[in-house]
């Protein structure tokens, strides 16, 4: 759904005429369209007196998909009323120059989402070649990353246990919860493929038993369904599993050795 369907969708849902912040509460209300726009009340808005029959201006386009109602409210047309300049033919240059400009706004526009596009492909390439760097960890370099990565969140004291003398724990530290220390263990597993099955995160908390109040078990794999089952259990400690995506996407929102190229997109706001 483009942004223009979901703001029509919620304003024929509403059968009265709303405000562009109302249309925009609605939308995000029932998750009709992600935003990634700093101001996103404001890009409705502007998408709204866009597409508004009767508003012109430079970055206005000739298809319009809304009525205006006094000063700010909105509603859907019956129909989309559609430029006549849009549908002439053989036109001569001068004469399509004003509708070069007219839609130059909608190309801007079109051209955002293409790159937002890009962006969430380049994430997904990221996260897959990321994946495949860690895989090629040592089991102990591993350790000492997710003992690094939970450092990066908040935890305190974290250490990696002696490969003699873990019992079943490979790292342990501490994470502030209001006033108190909560205990934690750490589990992990470099796999290259595969699943992690129950009975890994079963030994796991029975290690942990008695001694830790949470339990965090990372791989590079991915979890069975059966282990995914065994996060809670009654009377046992909570195990959070961190799979392969996981641990990629808490390192880039922590920019955990990690680093972020800013590429500006100035938006029209006149």
């Amino acid at each position: 759904m483009t942004i223009v369907e979901a703001i029509k969708q919620v304003m024929h849902d509403a059968a009265r005429p709303l405000t562009a912040r109302e249309a925009f509460t609605a939308i995000v209300d029932r998750s009709l369209y992600e935003f990634h726009a700093k101001d996103p009340l404001h890009v409705v808005s502007m998408q709204i007196r866009r597409h508004c029959a009767g508003i012109d201006f430079p970055s206005a386009v000739p298809n319009k998909h809304f009525q205006q109602h006094g000063d700010d409210r909105y509603s859907p047309l019956p129909e989309v009323l559609r430029s006549k300049r849009a549908s002439k033919r053989n036109i001569s240059h001068a004469e399509t120059m004003p509708l070069i400009e007219a839609t130059a706004g909608s190309a801007l526009s079109t051209l955002e989402d293409e790159l937002w596009a890009l962006q969430a492909k380049y994430l997904q390439l990221f996260e897959a070649h990321m994946l495949r760097e860690l895989k090629l960890l040592s089991p102990m370099g591993f350790e000492a990353f997710a003992r690094d990565l939970l450092q990066a969140y908040g935890f305190k004291d974290m250490k990696v246990t002696s490969v003699s003398r873990d019992g079943g724990i490979d790292g342990h530290g501490k994470l502030k919860v209001g006033l108190a220390d909560l205990n934690v263990s750490f589990q992990c597993k470099r796999w290259a493929n595969g699943n992690i099955q129950r009975p890994e995160i079963d030994k796991f908390r029975g290690a942990s038993q008695g001694k830790y109040e949470q339990g965090m078990f990372f791989t590079t794999a991915s979890f069975s369904k059966g282990a995914i089952g065994a996060t809670t259990q009654s009377g046992a400690i909570p195990i959070v599993m961190i799979d392969g995506p996981q641990i990629v996407r808490m390192m880039v929102e922590k920019k955990f050795r990690v680093e972020s190229n800013v590429m500006e997109i100035p938006a029209f706001a006149l």
